[in-house]
């Protein structure tokens, strides 16, 4: 245990304990994420009308609020950098390409070779000016923001990050918010967020973004002098109510947009909950060692886990021909899945991002809380 502990714990500051149930938090939000890619390519090996496809289909549409959560305590840990004090934007911005591309470059080589090793499941455009096109948008991280398409699937959600990161200095520096009153920031959040939401309702858009806006009224609820207390069931009710509702899956652009604003209630108050009482059984659940491991590296699982499972059943689907698997079958498949997702991140984790996006010395004075902010 204490040599996985020196490979997987990271070094904190500030609050031990609120950053303990951030990291489990983070682990929390990726295992959503598998939850969709698992559901996805599994389907074959379940039969139409049983009722694991049923508990397929609503665990798919539930890990779809992982990104969302990420994008809350992303905005959470930037914003409160940020804020705190004046940071030069030249290499604020520096720290923050090097949290991202190191990994993020070694995974995109890792797609590249696969794609010109099996043709038939490449993106790669063949002609050569598209190819570059193709390569050039994807290396700057524009899929996502823009309509393109990502060489790697779940690159998209980095240009969200990237486009925050871009823009919350130029809000705060641009309107001078340090000097403004905690209470004029979260109107002027909470306006924006609904006008943001309105707007992606009558227009469509990306809705996503007002979960970063979360994070930021969720660090100004944090430092004010006097806070809510929540009790457990409080917690748990807004999680389940943020999950159930994506799982509903409103229809349309007014209903995506109110799905949003419902998981940007609910994920405040699920952090803030954390938060606020980390010695409560809510914060002490999300501190449960292997979660917090599992979030420190939950950027090298994102990026390669999906990857990971898609070759799983390949070989699973070589050596036997997809027939309706029995619930036991669907659990014991999805356990093992699982676990095998953990043997390339954490080599992907080890190898390139600990030791370089987040070596000793290079570190952020705040913990590590989405995929890719912070440390």
């Amino acid at each position: 245990m204490a040599g996985l502990s020196a490979r997987f714990e990271l070094e904190r500051h500030g609050n031990g304990a609120n950053l303990a149930s951030m990291e489990g938090l983070r682990g929390f939000a990726v295992f959503l994420v598998f939850l969709v890619h698992f559901a996805d390519l599994v389907r074959p090996w379940t039969g139409s009308g049983s009722i694991g496809i049923g508990v397929l289909n609503t665990l798919g549409l539930a890990g779809h609020t992982g990104v969302d959560l990420f994008f809350v305590l992303s905005g959470y840990l930037i914003y409160g950098s940020l804020i705190s004090r004046p940071r030069p934007f030249g290499p604020y911005l520096q720290r923050r390409l090097q949290r991202i591309y190191p990994t993020f470059l070694f995974v995109f080589v890792v797609y590249l070779v696969l794609s010109l090793a099996l043709p038939a499941q490449s993106k790669l455009p063949t002609e050569p000016l598209a190819l570059m096109m193709f390569l050039g948008s994807n290396l700057l991280l524009l899929p996502g923001i823009l309509p393109l398409e990502p060489l790697i699937t779940v690159a998209w959600s980095l240009s969200y990050e990237l486009f925050f990161y871009l823009t919350v200095p130029l809000l705060i520096g641009g309107l001078g918010l340090r000097s403004w009153s905690r209470a004029a920031r979260c109107w002027l959040v909470g306006a924006l967020a609904l006008a943001i939401a309105a707007y992606c309702a009558v227009f469509t858009g990306h809705v996503r973004l007002i979960m970063f806006l979360a994070g930021i009224l969720l660090f100004e609820a944090m430092a004010a002098r006097r806070r809510v207390q929540l009790n457990a069931a409080m917690v748990v009710g807004a999680l389940l109510i943020g999950l159930i509702v994506t799982v509903v899956r409103p229809s349309g652009s007014v209903g995506y947009a109110l799905r949003t604003v419902c998981l940007f209630v609910s994920f405040f108050v699920v952090c803030y909950g954390c938060f606020v009482r980390p010695g409560s059984s809510v914060a002490r659940s999300f501190s449960w060692t292997p979660l917090r491991w599992l979030g420190n590296m939950s950027y090298s699982y994102y990026l390669i886990h999906g990857l990971a499972l898609k070759a799983a059943f390949m070989g699973m689907a070589w050596m036997w021909t997809p027939t309706a698997l029995s619930p036991t079958g669907l659990v014991l498949v999805f356990v093992l899945m699982f676990t095998w997702s953990l043997v390339p991140a954490s080599m992907l984790f080890l190898v390139i991002e600990r030791p370089l996006s987040l070596a000793p010395g290079k570190q952020a004075r705040v913990p590590s809380a989405s995929p890719v902010a912070s440390r």
